[in-house]
């Protein structure tokens, strides 16, 4: 039998049980009309640059209520309604029209936008639309903007039945790397619209692919550019018409995103390849260079160009022959130019400069070494030594914001050659652990002459990749005369034949 308390106690839990249910099958604030006095974190929402049939990234934007009471949005819409090409979504609710959207007091809510735009059915590539509050007196409104634009598309191949994407196959043998090679008709690159490449577009073998001044790369997420044995890649930038390679996502907060694609990619055995008055940024690695080549062809000549911001390298050179003239390699996660397993590398007037701020970064600006390790079938770690013919820097700049950044690692065994004339280079060893090898002896003249020791660089602004050099730089009218009258002339076309500064730039004043 219940006691009278425990049968009062037990009806009590009863009654605010349903009571609860009850109320939560309602809602539980009243609200009033929204009267136009919504705020909103912008008026207008940059949807940036998209190309065409790509969509783009999700853009936010917050709706506020900042009156003492809750209230009833009528509806929210496209001024172009239905047919609009962009997408949103009301605090999760994906749709392009909605009714009576509630927000309590002092609340916000949140849309979402984003936009897929075929340009071939809008008539003006800058497309904007407006997502209504309300109507009538009551109206309130925040504007969209996109510009869209055209481009040539690089995609690989795709089984039509399993839809599997093709990779390449190279040196007879099949990879795992998505993309394909390209036809006779697309080894000529030009300005007049931009290229998105998907996966890695190849030069095949005894062709020759031309970049012509003011022509505009973008790569999408694991994609790049390979240069095949027997191939070749001349890009022929120019002062006023660069050539862009970079990653394909055109908002401006990915402006600055290393790591967004892979690398040029020049394979052992290709040859003659030219960069002339390009940037390349934003990639894993710059450009990769694997071809042996010979200690007097340069298998790459890279001049007046800017290499920044990759994830891992700017320039990695493994036994082969890179020449590189008022040439800037920039901010890298591990080494701005490395110059490994021996070779022949020949840089005049470049800088070389690593304020790499994503992470900790373990290696220098610049890095040479003549030798590789790998595992045997024994399991056991074996180092082989390449020669190196010559590590020549002269009039560079080598700098960044680690305490050592250039090192020479030498493994006796083959050649290695190097030289250093007239370069600024940061070498603060304060722990006094390169004491003892020769290589990094700056006293030693007969491999070094005329070197600046950790003098003042004074960069223009070294967290966005722009090493102009200022007054105050120490390197000004340092250089080696005669190794700037064959190249008078510096990486924005300033003469420099008078009075040369060290680096590919003769200084500014600095406002």
């Amino acid at each position: 039998m219940i006691k009278k308390n425990t049968f009062n106690f037990l009806f009590t839990i009863f009654i605010i049980v349903a009571v609860i249910a009850m109320s939560s099958c309602r809602k539980d604030f009243g609200t009033t009309p929204s009267l136009g006095n919504l705020a909103f974190s912008k008026d207008t929402v940059f949807l940036d640059t998209i190309f065409t049939n790509i969509g783009s990234s999700t853009y936010n934007l917050k709706v506020y209520n900042k009156t003492n009471n809750a209230i009833t949005i009528p509806s929210i819409q496209f001024a172009n309604g239905t047919g609009s090409n962009y997408r949103m979504s009301v605090d999760g609710i994906p749709g392009k029209s909605f009714q009576n959207i509630d927000i309590l007091a002092k609340d916000s809510i949140y849309i979402f936008i984003e936009t897929t735009i075929d340009i071939n059915t809008v008539s003006d590539p800058l497309y904007t639309d407006k997502i209504l509050f309300d109507s009538g007196t009551n109206e309130q409104h925040v504007d969209l903007v996109t510009l869209v634009q055209d481009a040539n598309f690089i995609y690989p191949g795709k089984d039509p039945i399993t839809m599997k994407i093709d990779s390449l196959t190279l040196d007879g043998q099949p990879t795992t790397i998505k993309g394909r090679f390209l036809k006779d008709s697309e080894l000529t690159f030009t300005k007049d619209k931009p290229y998105v490449i998907y996966g890695y577009a190849a030069i095949p073998a005894n062709k020759t692919a031309t970049i012509e001044a003011g022509t505009k790369l973008y790569f999408h997420n694991n994609s790049g550019l390979i240069v095949d044995r027997k191939a070749s890649l001349k890009v022929n930038g120019t002062l006023n018409e660069q050539v862009i390679f970079e990653g394909d996502r055109l908002e401006h907060r990915f402006s600055n995103v290393p790591g967004q694609w892979g690398t040029i990619w020049m394979r052992a055995g290709s040859l003659n390849n030219e960069i002339n008055y390009a940037t390349i940024k934003n990639g894993i690695i710059g450009v990769l260079v694997d071809s042996i080549g010979t200690p007097t062809t340069p298998t790459l000549h890279i001049r007046n160009s800017q290499v920044h911001n990759h994830s891992n390298y700017g320039i990695l050179g493994r036994e082969t022959n890179i020449k590189g003239e008022n040439l800037i390699v920039g901010n890298a996660g591990q080494a701005s130019l490395a110059c490994t397993i021996g070779g022949t590398y020949n840089f005049t007037h470049a800088t070389f400069a690593n304020f790499w701020s994503n992470g900790t970064r373990q290696l220098p600006a610049v890095l040479v070494n003549n030798f590789f390790t790998y595992t045997n079938s024994s399991n056991q770690e074996v180092t082989e030594t390449r020669d190196l013919h010559a590590a020549n820097f002269t009039n560079c700049i080598i700098g960044g914001n680690n305490n050592i950044e250039f090192l020479l690692d030498k493994v006796d065994g083959s050649q290695f050659n190097y030289s250093l004339k007239n370069c600024m280079i940061q070498f603060n060893d304060v722990n006094n652990r390169f004491n003892s090898i020769p290589e990094l002896d700056f006293n030693d003249n007969t491999h070094y002459s005329s070197i600046i020791l950790n003098g003042q660089l004074h960069f223009k602004n070294t967290a966005n990749n722009q090493f102009n050099i200022g007054q105050n730089n120490e390197g000004i009218n340092k250089a080696l005369n005669s190794a700037a009258l064959l190249f008078p002339l510096d990486i924005l076309g300033k003469d420099r034949s008078s009075t040369p500064d060290i680096g590919a730039y003769q200084h500014v004043t600095f406002q």
